[in-house]
C-alpha cells in the first residue's frame, strides 16, 4: 500500500516529469489530490456503481479560454486524481510475487497516465481523442 503522504509525493514527482514545455503552457490549474470522487462527482461525470474516475479536469480548456479570461478574480482551474482508485487500478496490473517496490513503480505509472489524461482535457482534447492518443501509445507528452 502507498500511504497518502507517499502518493501526494509521487504526484508532485509526476509533475516535475512533465516537459517545461507542457508545464509552462498550464496556467491557472491546482494539483488536487482525494480519496475518491464524491457521490456529486459520481453523479456530475454520470457513473454508475462499478464505473472508475482516476481524475478529474474541472474548470474552461484552454481552447475556450478568450481574451478576457483571467479579468477580475477567477478561481483556478482543477486536476484531482483520485488516490484509492489509482491504488485499485495498480493493483490489477500486479503480480503475486511482485515486491512493495514494484507495486510503488506500478503507482507511478498509472499517476503519470492520469495525469496526462487531464492535461489532455486541459488542453481542449476530447475523451475520444485522449482515448485514440493513449491506444496509439502517443499519450506522452511530446511537442
Amino acid at each position: 500500500m502507498v500511504e497518502e503522504e507517499r502518493f501526494k509525493v509521487l504526484v508532485a514527482e509526476a509533475w516535475e516529469h512533465v516537459p517545461e514545455h507542457w508545464r509552462a503552457q498550464v496556467q491557472n490549474v491546482a494539483l488536487l489530490v482525494e480519496d475518491e470522487p464524491s457521490d456529486d462527482v459520481r453523479a456530475e461525470e454520470g457513473l454508475g456503481p462499478e464505473d472508475t474516475l482516476l481524475g478529474l479536469y474541472h474548470g474552461v480548456p484552454n481552447t475556450e479560454r478568450g481574451e478576457g479570461y483571467g479579468v477580475g478574480s477567477v478561481l483556478p482551474d482543477t486536476i484531482t486524481l483520485y488516490r484509492i482508485p489509482i491504488l485499485e487500478e495498480a493493483r490489477h496490473h500486479l503480480g503475486e510475487s511482485d515486491s512493495p517496490e514494484v507495486f510503488e513503480m506500478i503507482v507511478r505509472t498509472v499517476i503519470q497516465e492520469t495525469l496526462w489524461h487531464e492535461i489532455g482535457h486541459y488542453f481542449g482534447l476530447s475523451e475520444g481523442a485522449i482515448d485514440e492518443r493513449e491506444q496509439e501509445g502517443t499519450n506522452w507528452f511530446e511537442p
